[in-house]
């Protein structure tokens, strides 16, 4: 059965963010969802498609008749057979204030009375749904990452084995342009230049004959061994900022010979530690093509 969370919490205190994790973490995500029609949609077939992990859903003050219909939705959902998990995400009444008042937003509870009284009477009136979560969450301190770290640890269990950043490498040739998405952009121009090698020059940076005239010079050597110790010492501290894309670009002069041997050779590596990153030669024909 998969994973029901139901987000909720103060106005202001994250749960935009927090469903923004869940989305990374491939859920189906529902913002200001009124509970009652919570059952309904669970009757829809996302269980089928295996590439949903979840669902997770929003629901606050936002909806008119949240408090009165929280308790009794929650009981009709677990006579059910399902058991929700609750987040309820808070934070003090001087940190709401300021980041209400940075937003400009109105609050949900009242707009007759004053944003500081607002916010109070919020805290008081949500307490009830408070005392009934399973798990709290106090955003006062958190920057954005931190809280989104805090939601993946939740939803993973504590395992910090599993990773939502999707790492690719592109080869690339600097005439056609650096890729835009890219990172971190390594220049491979130090290196010979097979292109110079008659026999070398039509074919490319994949065939054997490329390789070993690139792989075996001492300097390519040299330098894989201290990229990609560089590379095994930086990925992790992406990920721990939950980065969801790393990008890691190759190039050379053309993009066909130096580029390619050296991006597959980081994905080669990359791939023995589970990692499953991209290969993208974006230009290891562009110069046949275009002739």
């Amino acid at each position: 059965m998969q994973k029901v969370y139901i987000i909720t919490g103060l106005s202001g205190s994250g749960k935009t963010t927090a469903i923004q994790a869940f989305e990374d973490a491939l859920f189906y995500c529902v913002d200001n969802m009124p509970i009652e029609l919570l059952p309904r949609f669970l009757n829809l077939p996302l269980k089928d498609n295996p590439e949903v992990k979840g669902l997770a859903v929003v629901m606050d003050m936002r909806s008119k008749n949240f408090l009165s219909n929280y308790a009794p939705g929650i009981c009709s959902l677990e006579d059910s057979g399902i058991s929700p998990q609750i987040i309820f995400l808070e934070a003090t009444v001087d940190t709401l204030l300021k980041r209400f008042s940075q937003t400009r937003r109105l609050h949900p509870v009242s707009n007759e009375k004053s944003l500081l009284d607002n916010i109070k009477l919020e805290k008081k009136m949500m307490l009830p749904v408070k005392q009934s979560a399973h798990h709290l969450i106090d955003t006062t301190d958190l920057t954005v990452h931190q809280l989104k770290t805090r939601i993946l640890d939740l939803v993973h269990d504590g395992d910090n084995t599993i990773s939502l950043t999707k790492i690719n490498i592109i080869s690339f040739g600097f005439k056609y342009g650096i890729p835009n998405e890219a990172d971190l952009v390594m220049d491979m121009r130090f290196l010979a230049n097979p292109y110079f090698v008659p026999e070398l020059k039509h074919q490319d940076g994949e065939s054997k004959a490329v390789k070993q005239f690139i792989l075996s010079n001492d300097e390519t050597q040299t330098f894989l061994e201290k990229y990609l110790n560089l590379l095994d010492y930086l990925i992790p501290l992406y990920k721990r900022e939950n980065k969801a894309y790393l990008t890691f670009a190759i190039g050379c002069t053309g993009g066909r010979h130096r580029s390619v041997a050296i991006a597959r050779r980081i994905f080669e590596h990359l791939n023995r530690k589970g990692l499953n990153p991209g290969l993208i030669h974006r230009d290891i024909d562009r110069d046949i093509k275009e002739k």
